[in-house]
């Protein structure tokens, strides 16, 4: 398919009078009224603009303002109309504001329950960000004739799994995606969604997904030069936000959106368990970080909180690999959002979508088993090997073979560089260029 190239999504249009406004977390809401005079004052300056203009002093809520009249109007008169003013605003504020409704309006928190808009800026500094999508490569046809022993008709009715994959050019890259490939085989109606780190289209990565069959869509979509040299960066995000861009341009809002690495370890019984989300489905991670689990903590069918090593003030203290989203559900939330900042990536990206804890559906025999493991791999810089080009002719398999490992960012051959290759023959070894001469 011809590469297409979608730019970011463009802001929505506001109205001045449309703020966005601060989001207590869910147990100040139940509890107190923290915050409230200052928001007292904010309905002031939105009621009264034409006191603002004039420099007159704001009244207190529930008293009438008193007004630089040209004595036209009785003052009863004046406080009446005030008071209508004053009363409309309140309702405006207790039906219409994120706080009343509970969906959080259309942004994105951040760790201190700001909203902050997915539109394409730097939401800590503004700053417009350069994130260009590139479609390398997709095909929505599956060519798997057998899946778990059945024809692929038997599964046309399934609700269909996004499982988006960032991934970024190393070492164990190819590996890694053969890996997950080979569990993702065995999954019916699943549309693999490949998001690449990297400025240009690997036309071996095109060639290698294509190859499996499986439904895909293969994308580069490069981390912003502005995050590069951040400790920690952000990884993952634009290649997560880019699928999260493509699915907005497809107009998908029917299925289970579900975060996937390409270094985890994944039970097929989890693609079953997530494929019937309603909204925000949930379950245990293994090996993460100091407790090896994370997991929301069950009480009588319900989730009521979380056990996390690393909470750091996380409303949802979970890891990228323990929810799965309906897409139903999230296309509620036109501006759904993943921030670059790192750590805060799932948590925020749940505000954005408006979750609340009675939503939650635990998964993993109410979140006893653990389906998917987060087995990461030792990160090495790629090897160079000495070995003269002119043995990588067709005199021998080495040729071919050391033309694949760099393709596939593995390995790769020098004239001057690294340890000289040597080879072996009934336990001893020689140089390859006596062998191979």
């Amino acid at each position: 398919m011809p590469s297409a190239y979608y730019q970011p999504l463009e802001p929505q249009a506001s109205d001045d009078n449309d703020e966005r406004w601060a989001i207590e977390d869910d147990d100040e809401q139940s509890s107190g009224r923290s915050g409230r005079s200052s928001q007292y004052q904010h309905l002031h300056t939105r009621c009264y603009p034409q006191l603002l203009a004039t420099g007159d002093q704001l009244p207190s809520m529930g008293m009438a303002p008193r007004l630089r009249g040209t004595g036209t109007c009785k003052r009863s008169y004046c406080i009446m109309l005030l008071l209508i003013v004053v009363g409309v605003c309140f309702v405006g504020y207790f039906f219409v504001s994120p706080q009343s409704t509970g969906r959080g309006d259309d942004g994105a928190e951040d760790a201190n329950g700001i909203y902050e808009l997915h539109n394409g800026k730097d939401s800590t500094t503004g700053i417009a960000l350069n994130e260009p999508l590139h479609i390398c490569s997709e095909s929505p046809e599956d060519r798997r004739v057998y899946i778990q022993d059945k024809p692929r008709s038997a599964y046309a009715q399934l609700p269909v799994i996004y499982f988006v994959t960032p991934t970024y050019p190393r070492r164990e890259q190819i590996p890694e995606l053969k890996r997950l490939a080979y569990t993702l085989l065995h999954v019916p109606r699943l549309y693999w969604l490949v998001a690449n780190d990297q400025e240009r289209c690997d036309t071996f990565l095109d060639t290698l997904l294509s190859g499996f069959g499986i439904p895909y869509a293969h994308m580069a979509s490069p981390m912003p030069s502005e995050f590069r040299k951040s400790k920690p960066a952000p990884r993952g995000v634009a290649n997560r936000r880019a699928a999260l861009q493509w699915l907005h341009q497809q107009n998908i809002t029917n299925g289970v959106l579900y975060f996937g690495d390409d270094d985890n370890t994944y039970d097929l019984r989890l693609f079953s368990e997530i494929r019937q989300t309603q909204r925000v489905s949930m379950f245990p991670v293994g090996l993460i970080a100091e407790y090896a689990v994370s997991v929301p903590v069950v009480r009588d069918g319900k989730v009521v909180a979380f056990l996390d090593s690393w909470v750091a003030g996380r409303r949802w203290p979970v890891d990228m690999a323990g929810f799965a989203v309906s897409l139903a559900y999230m296309s509620q939330y036109p501006n759904v959002n993943m921030p670059y900042k790192p750590g805060y990536e799932e948590d925020l990206f749940l505000r954005s979508i408006g979750l609340r804890i009675d939503q939650i559906e635990p998964k993993g025999a109410n979140c006893t088993e653990i389906l998917v493991w987060h087995t990461q791999t030792k990160n090495k810089k790629s090897a160079v090997v000495r070995l003269n080009s002119e043995f990588l002719d067709g005199r021998s398999n080495l040729g071919a073979l050391f033309r694949s490992l760099k393709l596939m960012g593995v390995a790769s051959a020098s004239d001057t560089e690294g340890p000289v290759a040597m080879i072996s023959k009934n336990g001893k070894t020689k140089s390859h260029s006596y062998i191979l001469s």
